[in-house]
């Protein structure tokens, strides 16, 4: 009988379980997976994915996420498959079974017969020499040391260790396609996901008389008055004609302070970053976002192919405070 614990120290011994599953799984890739890839991506048809109980439930997500990122794929439920499903399966499709046993008896009648007509087989299982194993064209191995659950009988580290498998099959698939962003966009055209990658960051920018900006030249104690009054954090610095020349944010005037820096007859010249990351207007915003991500900031100069101002945009312009995006911010 395993020793009860409480809530906590379980729910964290079950994450550190199903983490090491994952990360096992990286020895684990060998030429199968590139052989996998390879097969899927030649194919004329449809990956159809097979699995009963917690795998069959695996499946059904590997399935949305090939077919969200290009690849056409159905569910089969393998009882439904032996009395007559079995009809959408041609020899141009491949099939890929999930069992971690490789033993689930309902699953193996439908691999002999998709053998027969004549589309190859690919397995996710946890025991490479299994009858699934044995049948199938191609093994991706999928083993787990244990299972998170104290008895070591509900499936959980195996489930999640297929899962992460059946992502890594669908990321791989994507750069072996060549898929596209906009690609992904075709699939998603609805929902917040759907807007920030139809959205460019000319659609949501923030434009004119909002934009914190000064002249260079200006002395530095108006500048740090315009970051005031702007209360986005940061005064960008241009020419005249527009050009960015640099910028000076909230946190460099506390570690001028800190430093003891006198602003007196100073100009923001004296005391702006040059050549400020910069975001360009037609970019999209899923690309805005990774790269403020990538580079652990919130906001960026919006700038065109002169690299003259035309607005910036702020992390929480984009996504939002309830997280959703707004698409009206420069009307």
């Amino acid at each position: 009988m395993p020793k009860k614990k409480d809530a906590i120290s379980r729910a964290k011994e079950v994450l550190k379980t199903e983490a090491q599953s994952i990360t096992q799984l990286i020895d684990k890739i060998d030429k199968n997976f590139s052989r996998a890839v390879d097969l899927i991506s030649r194919s004329k048809g449809r990956v159809i994915i097979t699995g009963i109980g917690k795998s069959g439930l695996i499946g059904r997500k590997i399935v949305a996420t090939l077919t969200s990122t290009g690849t056409q794929a159905l569910f089969l439920h393998p009882v439904e498959g032996i009395h007559g499903d079995l009809g959408i399966v041609t020899r141009k499709d491949v099939l890929l079974a999930i069992s971690n046993s490789g033993e689930t008896q309902e699953l193996l009648p439908i691999i002999s017969s998709v053998r027969h007509i004549g589309a190859p087989v690919i397995a996710l299982t946890g025991r490479m020499s299994s009858t699934l194993g044995k049948l199938s064209d191609i093994v991706i191995n999928v083993a787990v040391e244990k299972e998170a659950c104290p008895f070591g009988l509900a499936p959980t580290s195996s489930t999640t260790a297929a899962l992460a498998m059946g992502d890594a099959l669908a990321i791989a698939l994507i750069d072996k396609k060549d898929f596209l962003e906009k690609d992904f966009y075709k699939f998603h055209p609805g929902g917040s996901l759907g807007v920030r990658l139809r959205a460019t960051v000319a659609d949501v920018m923030i434009v004119g008389a909002k934009i914190p900006r000064v002249l260079s030249g200006t002395s530095a104690i108006k500048a740090i008055r315009e970051i005031n009054i702007k209360n986005v954090g940061f005064v960008l610095v241009t020419s005249r004609n527009d050009k960015l020349l640099g910028i000076l944010t909230d946190g460099d005037v506390r570690r001028l302070v800190s430093r003891g820096v006198s602003f007196t007859d100073r100009t923001v010249d004296d005391l702006m970053t040059g050549n400020p990351k910069t975001i360009d207007e037609k970019a999209s915003l899923a690309q805005t976002v990774e790269r403020m991500q990538k580079d652990e900031i919130m906001a960026l100069a919006v700038v065109n192919g002169k690299n003259e101002v035309k607005g910036y945009l702020h992390m929480h312009d984009i996504l939002g405070r309830g997280g959703s995006i707004n698409i009206s911010i420069n009307t």
